[in-house]
């Protein structure tokens, strides 16, 4: 499994041809408290660096982007009805589920090393 990571604060674990999209925890603790979850609908396209979903806290609204192209498969509907679940764990509450259109674009993303120090320049 490859687990990356982008500027904007999504992670995305890929695998094979498919690939699950979230925030990170990073961006949960800076929104606070999430009160809802609007995501995109399945059989969606996606396209790399564009707003997919969004997540509302008590402090914003915040567009959720992209880290790859591809289309929607499956997504998490806990969040629906329990968005507090990405400020609980934002790295096992994945978003979407999506088939890539093209994996080379991960190349693009940052690994965990990378994005831990984009982190502590962004505080």
């Amino acid at each position: 499994m490859i687990v990356k990571f982008t500027r904007n604060h999504e992670w995305i674990k890929a695998d094979g041809g498919a690939a699950y999209i979230g925030i990170t925890d990073f961006a949960q603790q800076h929104l606070s408290d999430i009160v809802f979850v609007e995501l995109p609908k399945v059989g969606v396209r996606i396209e790399a660096g564009k707003a997919f979903a969004s997540v509302e806290s008590v402090k914003a609204v915040s567009d959720v982007y992209a880290p790859v192209s591809g289309t929607v498969a499956e997504v998490n509907g806990k969040l629906e009805s329990a968005p507090e679940l990405l400020n609980e764990n934002a790295m096992e509450n994945w978003m979407a589920k999506i088939e890539l259109a093209d994996a080379g674009e991960l190349n693009a993303l940052l690994d965990e090393a990378s994005y831990e120090e984009f982190c502590k320049n962004e505080e």
